[in-house]
């Protein structure tokens, strides 16, 4: 179990909402992760890849950053490496059915009001809450 931390969690939200602002603010483009990496590696004609690659190397250089001035974060992760590989699948799969990841449609098209996005969002959301609870609740942990 993690600690409650509102102020880190809110400062946390605000950094993103305006880093997502800001993309879309200075270079017209969504904050949509998934999307981003996709064009970083595989651009289509005419797309800018040099953004695209910075904006990627930029996540975890952010979080290296952190860990320096604050101490490493220590994850334990309790499942089989096999679920993770299968989670990190069925996660992409959703992300390329869905036509966007969380970031895309939950931070940037629900602020903009689209119905899409909102309807996207509150799909993974619901897809979570049943999956909590299933592995939790039915499956006993197992996972």
């Amino acid at each position: 179990m993690t600690e409650f931390t509102p102020v880190a969690s809110m400062l946390g939200g605000l950094l993103i909402g305006l880093a997502a602002a800001l993309l879309l603010l200075v270079n017209g483009r969504v904050a949509g992760v998934s999307g981003i990496l996709g064009q970083a590696l595989w651009p289509s004609a005419g797309e800018e890849r040099g953004w695209r690659t910075a904006f990627v190397l930029g996540l975890p250089l952010g979080a290296s950053i952190v860990a320096y001035l604050n101490g490493p974060l220590i994850v334990e992760i309790e499942t089989r490496p096999t679920m993770l590989i299968v989670a990190g699948l069925l996660v992409g799969f959703g992300t390329r059915l869905g036509n966007g990841c969380t970031s895309g449609h939950g931070v940037c098209g629900m602020s903009r009001g689209a119905a899409r996005s909102i309807a996207a969002t509150s799909t993974f959301m619901a897809v979570a809450v049943v999956t909590v609870f299933l592995v939790r609740h039915v499956f006993g942990g197992m996972a």
